[in-house]
């Protein structure tokens, strides 16, 4: 298992991606090519599950397709054993229906040899 530092670093390092609109970076540095995405609710196609790093990039592809950010902030992280959590609050209009809306989520990932392999994103259900 990572020590605590090496947690701390690749969670910075995620928060300051995210933060930047680094994703292709972040996913070819820190992801496994085995990593698993999860939601708290289903997408479009009605899984909650992304399986493999392909298809987290085809997810994260088709949501920012969607939607139109106008603030994205990430706070973190913070390290609890093989993970580190980040709390994301995020101003979007989804581009089809036009609604702006703000979105308060919390994301925990799993690290193994320096690799994020899973990844949960939970929020508030309406």
């Amino acid at each position: 298992m990572a020590s605590p530092e090496e947690m701390m670093d690749i969670g910075r390092e995620y928060v300051a991606c995210c933060s930047e609109g680094r994703l292709d970076e972040l996913h070819q540095k820190y992801y496994a090519q085995d990593a698993v995405s999860a939601e708290a609710a289903p997408m479009p196609d009605g899984s909650t599950e992304a399986q493999g790093l392909e298809a987290i990039q085809a997810k994260n592809a088709w949501w920012f397709n969607a939607h139109e950010v106008h603030n994205m902030n990430v706070e973190g992280p913070f390290v609890h054993g093989d993970r580190f959590n980040v709390i994301f609050d995020i101003d979007v209009t989804q581009k089809e229906s036009g609604e702006r809306v703000q979105m308060r989520e919390i994301g925990s990932l799993q690290v193994r040899d320096g690799k994020i392999v899973r990844e949960e994103f939970s929020y508030a259900l309406s």
